[in-house]
């Protein structure tokens, strides 16, 4: 057969497609990335082509990375047997698994990780606000960004410069308890605040499309001490007396609200010790993480 001629394959010439690009993964998989447009007929004879080399070198799991531009490609994939991981706003991963046995590809994250921020001044007040006619006031919260620290979204979360959903205090109906079916209301404060500790932290279930959640509550100390509040929305942005927050009727009704109210109380007494962050390296790669802990003290002694 010469180097023109196609290979015959039971018997019916076939003929050969390049790999499909691709690295290895750290798990014995590999990583096919698509940069280059690609027509289904030609993406599906070739991905065929791929299997078969993948399956003579021993590779397991298949990760197919499809950016917005290769859209054509995921009918075709999903048809020949991959399945949907997790997307991103600039692509689609699909995920295959070539063994017989059981897949051991990783899910897809399971917990969105939100913050609350209780800020306290040397008055034993706290920070709230209220939209125009509701009159119930709540700290305020919000989703930690992808690569964000916990401790940099609550002082996010108390203070954007952006004008959009940041910095925001959160105002819910009189008639909702469920902290995760809040109604939502925004105003918009200049407050700077430092970072003290994690107070306490809680998960609960299928919240936010049926995912996990872990809620962490942040101390803060305010640095400065000036409002501004949108006029158009909010009828008040003050700081109020730690009593007046706890005596309101949705803290009573709701236990997570009652525990923080509890927390803080302990804490203002001096007979509560929240999470201080210490920066670390991660063991993989060097970068900085941080640990949370209520020790930090004890952790300049030597290890007997």
């Amino acid at each position: 057969m010469s180097d023109q001629e196609a290979p015959l394959r039971n018997g019916v010439e076939h003929k050969i497609f390049e790999v499909l690009p691709f690295v290895d993964d750290d798990y014995g998989g590999v990583i096919v990335e698509m940069k280059t447009p690609m027509d289904t007929k030609t993406f599906v004879a070739a991905l065929r082509d791929s299997f078969e080399q993948w399956r003579l070198q021993g590779k397991k799991g298949v990760w197919l990375n499809l950016p917005l531009s290769h859209v054509n490609l995921v009918e075709p994939a999903v048809k020949e047997g991959f399945r949907y991981h997790h997307a991103e706003p600039t692509y689609l991963m699909l995920v295959y698994w070539i063994p017989e046995a059981e897949s051991t590809i990783p899910l897809n994250a399971s917990h969105r990780v939100r913050v609350g921020a209780v800020v306290l001044n040397h008055n034993k007040e706290e920070k709230y606000g209220s939209l125009c006619g509701s009159g119930i006031w709540k700290i305020p919260t919000g989703v930690v960004d992808e690569g964000e620290e916990i401790f940099a979204a609550a002082i996010r979360e108390v203070k954007e410069e952006t004008g959009v959903r940041r910095s925001i205090y959160l105002n819910v109906n009189q008639s909702t308890i469920n902290i995760y079916n809040l109604t939502f209301s925004y105003i918009y404060l200049q407050i700077d605040t430092e970072f003290l500790e994690i107070l306490a932290f809680c998960q609960t279930h299928e919240s936010f499309f049926a995912k996990s959640d872990l809620f962490f509550v942040c101390l803060l100390r305010p640095t400065s001490f000036d409002i501004q509040k949108q006029d158009l929305e909010i009828e008040a942005a003050q700081w109020m007396r730690f009593e007046d927050s706890a005596s309101q009727p949705i803290t009573h009704k709701n236990d997570l609200f009652k525990d923080i109210h509890h927390i803080c109380s302990m804490k203002m007494e001096k007979s509560y010790s929240g999470f201080s962050k210490k920066p670390i390296t991660t063991f993989f790669d060097d970068k900085l993480g941080y640990l949370y802990l209520n020790k930090q003290e004890d952790m300049e002694q030597p290890i007997s």
